[in-house]
């Protein structure tokens, strides 16, 4: 196993793997050292360290560091195995296959669609988030996934094994990623480049496929807006849609990848943070912490404070309305 772990780092030198996620790197001065934005975690001054001798990483700022194997786990939230699985794809994977990848994201998709109607299970949860509104969730395409089923349909239209697991629909055993889950596509303009998955039951809550998530979610719909909301989930984004808030966009967690934050920061606008009030008060931190980088950029940035332990979702949900919402934001 040893010999094997190492075999695969060389085939995937950690460099190499950085420069193919698009890591920008400039020599830190050492031989074979570079330096650049950690991929991690939100940065602005460069911490990420990179021995491309050794293969080896260490970030000054988050405090990860190991090999390539590690990065992966990290960056993709995978387990061991399960990167293991996803690097010797990636290396036995053709190059050009990104067409191909857009392509059975959308079958998924629209395979997905499908199945809501089917499930009243499905059909409950959404209404227990407060999603009521049927021509909303056609727009949004949202889905269910079984389970169990995705891989049949997809093979019986010609997609291979390899591609549908290098895409991330079969998890490295062969069998659906998503079950028992409402899905989500996530798009960068027209293309589906990720899929998010809500569990109905008591599986981890919140999946990805791996890969990019993007930027944030449907900012093309928004970009032009002088003021713009941010909330944490998809499930807040649905209710305040619902609620007649178009000026509305969604970071898919409380942390911002570099791309997110350079979107907001485009250009002036009013930006308004709208993360979770829970208990732990990691949602109102990273709201300010937010809030104080995007000011930092001459943004006016407000954080929005709801009611002890609410969520935009969960105000909806139990019995809050858009003329209560707006004096929130007008608080803000």
């Amino acid at each position: 196993m040893g010999q094997d772990l190492e075999k695969l780092k060389q085939r995937w030198p950690l460099l190499d793997y950085l420069q193919k996620q698009n890591w920008v790197a400039q020599a830190a001065g050492y031989d074979s050292e570079f330096v650049g934005l950690c991929p991690l975690h939100e940065e602005t001054q460069p911490s990420f360290y990179v021995n491309a001798r050794k293969n080896l990483f260490y970030c000054h700022g988050c405090g990860q560091g190991g090999d390539v194997i590690r990065f992966v786990e990290l960056s993709r939230h995978l387990s061991f195995r399960e990167t293991l699985s996803y690097l010797e794809q990636q290396q036995s994977a053709p190059p050009g296959n990104a067409v191909d990848s857009a392509a059975v994201l959308e079958e998924a998709v629209t395979f997905y669609q499908k199945q809501l109607d089917r499930y009243p299970e499905a059909l409950r949860y959404l209404e227990q988030r407060g999603l009521h509104d049927v021509a909303l969730r056609q727009e949004l395409r949202i889905g269910y996934a079984p389970g169990a089923c995705l891989r049949r349909h997809l093979t019986a239209l010609g997609y291979p094994l390899d591609l549908l697991r290098r895409v991330g629909l079969l998890n490295p055993l062969g069998r659906d990623t998503f079950y028992a889950r409402v899905v989500f596509p996530c798009c960068q303009g027209e293309r589906i480049v990720n899929l998010y998955g809500r569990s109905l039951g008591d599986a981890f809550p919140h999946r990805f496929l791996p890969g990019p998530k993007g930027g944030l979610y449907a900012w093309d719909q928004v970009q032009h807006y002088p003021e713009v909301i941010v909330v944490e989930g998809l499930f807040d984004y649905v209710v305040l849609r619902q609620a007649g808030f178009h000026h509305l966009t969604c970071a898919l967690g409380n942390h911002l990848s570099a791309c997110q934050f350079r979107q907001l920061c485009d250009r002036p606008r009013k930006v308004y943070l709208t993360f979770d009030f829970d208990a732990n008060g990691s949602g109102q931190q990273a709201s300010q912490r937010l809030a104080n980088r995007l000011r930092a950029r001459g943004i006016d940035s407000r954080c929005v404070l709801l009611p002890d332990g609410h969520d935009p979702n969960s105000f909806f949900v139990h019995g809050g309305d858009a003329q209560q919402f707006q004096s929130l934001l007008e608080a803000a």
